[in-house]
């Protein structure tokens, strides 16, 4: 039988509600570029989750396009952004915003996230103006790469921060429903939108065939989007195959739910290896997990399962990922967990 993958959470396709739509209304005709029924519907949606009926909401296809269509809309030549090391922007993305001509500060983090004190070390040796490039922009994820969330108190203070010093801050989402339904959160939807001037709701992995949906607050930065847009090739003609997505995923509470169903399988796994004394690279509370095994313990569950081996502790140690997601079935945790327990 092939090995059942840990890996990420986009290894399936969509939740079936998606596929059943998208069949429905197949013959449907439609306004195009995002002007259909179905993503105007999905808009009022977005904008009832986030209490905000003025925000711009745009889908794309994809969280790499999402970040760079936003930094890249945002920032002007002589401007830069600044992320933990562990940031996707900074280690995935094959140095797409820095193709588009802003150098991007990497920051070390312990458990991913940026706080005030980061950004600020970074503005105190960047003070040479006009010789050195001008930070305007604090990127940060939620969950993160490392599978951590911010608290309200958290994105509050960085937020306060940000506006203090005259930085934009955008915030990822590519997981932000694993976040918002961690049994640890604190915050809401409302929340994320009135502490960020840009974020994104993740569609691709949470259940979606595709797609991110970019929501803008910040009045500034919202007319001229649609250029950005259309000039880096990412309106599609046909944004029905959004838009009808995404109204799918906001109905009846769908996106968190997927979200939350993940969140619960990793504790499972979290649970039953703990109780066999494994340690964690992160304590993390969503989908993604980082257990600590030996080489021996390792081989044993690649025989079953695949998943990546994240980072080498000492000679016998690594940390691995395991991401659970919106499909992940109570029989394959359980068959994970016997494993484990057979270790």
């Amino acid at each position: 039988m092939k090995n059942y993958s840990f890996k990420n959470d986009y290894s399936e396709g969509c939740h079936p509600n998606i596929l059943d739509a998208l069949v429905r209304t197949n013959l449907d005709q439609q306004n195009g570029y995002g002007y259909d029924d179905y993503s105007e519907e999905a808009r009022k949606l977005i904008h009832q989750k986030i209490n905000n009926p003025d925000a711009d909401i745009h889908f794309v296809s994809g969280g790499t396009q999402a970040n760079l269509l936003v930094i890249s809309s945002i920032l002007r030549p002589h401007e830069s952004v600044i992320s933990a090391e562990t940031g996707h922007i900074f280690t995935n993305e094959t140095g797409a915003i820095e193709a588009t001509g802003h150098k991007v500060h990497g920051v070390p983090t312990n458990d991913g996230k940026l706080k005030p004190e980061h950004v600020q070390a970074v503005l105190d040796i960047h003070t040479n103006k006009p010789h050195q490039v001008k930070q305007k922009l604090v990127y940060i994820s939620n969950s993160t790469e490392v599978g951590t969330i911010y608290s309200r108190a958290e994105l509050q203070e960085l937020s306060a921060f940000c506006k203090d010093n005259g930085l934009y801050l955008f915030l990822d989402g590519a997981r932000l429903g694993q976040a918002l339904t961690s049994e640890m959160n604190d915050l809401t939807l409302e929340d994320i939108a009135n502490f960020t001037d840009v974020f994104y709701l993740g569609g691709t992995k949470n259940g979606a065939l595709l797609g991110e949906a970019i929501v803008i607050m910040n009045d500034r930065l919202k007319e001229e989007f649609g250029f950005h847009i259309k000039q880096k090739g990412a309106m599609l003609a046909k944004g029905r195959l959004l838009g009808i997505q995404f109204l799918e995923l906001m109905k009846n509470d769908l996106y968190m739910d997927l979200a939350r169903h993940s969140n619960i399988q990793a504790m499972k796994i979290k649970a039953a290896l703990k109780q066999k004394g494994s340690k964690f690279l992160s304590e993390t509370f969503t989908n993604q997990i980082f257990p600590i095994l030996d080489q021996h313990q390792i081989k044993k569950l690649e025989e079953h399962f695949d998943f990546y081996v994240w980072k080498k502790i000492d000679e016998d140690r690594s940390a691995i990922r395991l991401i659970t997601s919106w499909a992940t079935s109570d029989e394959v945790v359980d068959r994970f967990i016997k494993e484990v327990q057979s270790l």
